[in-house]
């Protein structure tokens, strides 16, 4: 999935790090909150299956995102309806956020603590990580995609430094295969610079 289209915002409030900070214990149950830096759903969800794979032993790993192009989901995991997603997605909004996923986790602790005081758990954790969380103005990224020849690898190495864009992953088979982040005031610029480099043999794709 790609980012952000062209024609959206071209800067975000996002997190310069990831956080992670632990609530007092409540009623015995513990809570601990995470706060990633994203760039597209796919990513977000990524982020949550490796706090579920973390914290494999936990009773619920609730979760929300809010990307910079107004998508937002979120997750309640098995607790009531709405008393864990919506009020974490609530925190990340009112916070005016966008690239960010929170995933909060929780270990029963024995004592069930009403609708109330899990609302009061999970937003208070993500408003706990967002008070300890660095915030800036960055560029909202888009996620491309690249195939290319070895022959073709220092013309488009170079493309890709010129417009700032961010190496995601890259695979070493028969081809190259690249999956870059860049800004996205800049990917339509980077896409025509890639197919003028290259001579048409190599096109960006979302």
């Amino acid at each position: 999935m790609s980012g952000p289209s062209e024609e959206g915002p071209h800067t975000v409030r996002s997190l310069t790090r990831s956080v992670r900070v632990e609530l007092d214990r409540i009623e015995g149950s513990r809570f601990v909150a995470d706060l990633e830096a994203v760039t597209d759903e796919a990513a977000a969800l990524a982020a949550v299956e490796r706090v579920r794979a973390e914290f494999s032993d936990a009773s619920h790993h609730c979760w929300a995102f809010v990307l910079a192009d107004g998508r937002a989901r979120a997750s309640d995991d098995g607790e009531p309806r709405d008393t864990a997603g919506a009020p974490m997605l609530a925190h990340l909004e009112g916070a005016g956020v966008g690239d960010v996923v929170a995933v909060v986790t929780r270990w029963f602790g024995g004592t069930k603590l009403g609708r109330g005081g899990l609302v009061r758990a999970y937003g208070g954790a993500v408003a706990a990580a967002l008070d300890a969380a660095e915030i800036v103005e960055r560029p909202v990224l888009t996620t491309l995609r690249l195939e290319h020849g070895y022959d073709l690898t220092a013309a488009v190495e170079t493309v890709l430094a010129a417009h700032a864009a961010i190496e995601v992953a890259t695979d070493y088979g028969a081809r190259v295969t690249r999956t870059v982040a860049v800004p996205a005031a800049s990917a339509a610029a980077l896409r025509v610079a890639i197919v003028e480099a290259t001579s048409g043999r190599v096109r960006a794709q979302d």
